[in-house]
């Protein structure tokens, strides 16, 4: 996959609000593998829903999604868990890990079935981000911070061609940012991925190709 496109895309539930002001809805709008996309809102606005419809998840929308040439409502099932699995990761705002779960358990579920990184790559992950003494902790005793920072190495093992990241350091000081931001910039250069970031206002501190308001 190397190109992401939306046509006047618009969600359904913004259908009686003609006036809206938006780089992206009702717009014109192609997402490049390999290069990189902060898209800048207030709560409310459709950032995730956008995540949402790009995943496959949700398709009360108007306009169009295409992945190259091809309409996401036209993806059967079966393609979909190719898609998840090796062309689009998700890092979701509400995370999705497994609470009683430990932090290492939650990884493992998604390395297992990609087989993208070894043990010895998770844990320098790990380490990276400063939560190695929490890897055999139950997440849901864990803070959001740290837990943003498991679902994010979470997010880094499987291969890609796009990486969505909504609100990715919402929880995360400047110092912790600026370590997601190497650590993430790495792999998707490793990948020659594209790279779609969503921020209600903390952003994470990478050189954009474009920034876009929704």
């Amino acid at each position: 996959m190397n190109r992401i496109s939306l046509k006047n895309t618009l969600p359904e539930a913004f259908a009686d609000k003609p006036d809206i002001k938006s780089e992206v809805w009702n717009n014109s709008i192609d997402f490049e593998k390999g290069k990189s996309y902060l898209i800048k809102a207030e709560s409310g606005l459709g950032k995730s829903s956008l995540c949402s419809y790009i995943y496959g998840y949700r398709v009360d929308f108007t306009g169009q999604i295409l992945f190259d040439k091809t309409e996401v409502r036209n993806i059967e099932k079966k393609q979909w868990d190719t898609i998840r699995s090796k062309q689009l990761s998700l890092l979701f705002q509400e995370l999705r890990l497994f609470p009683e779960l430990t932090a290492i358990e939650n990884i493992q579920l998604k390395n297992i079935l990609t087989h993208h990184k070894t043990d010895a790559e998770i844990d320098a992950m790990f380490e990276q981000l400063g939560i190695t003494y929490r890897k055999n902790q139950l997440v849901g005793k864990m803070s959001w911070g740290q837990q943003q920072r498991v679902a994010i190495i979470r997010s880094l093992c499987q291969p890609f061609d796009f990486l969505f990241l909504d609100e990715p350091i919402s929880h995360l000081d400047d110092n912790n940012a600026a370590i997601i931001a190497a650590l993430v910039k790495d792999e998707v250069a490793v990948q020659g991925a594209g790279l779609i970031v969503t921020s209600i206002g903390k952003d994470l501190p990478i050189g954009y190709s474009q920034i876009l308001s929704l």
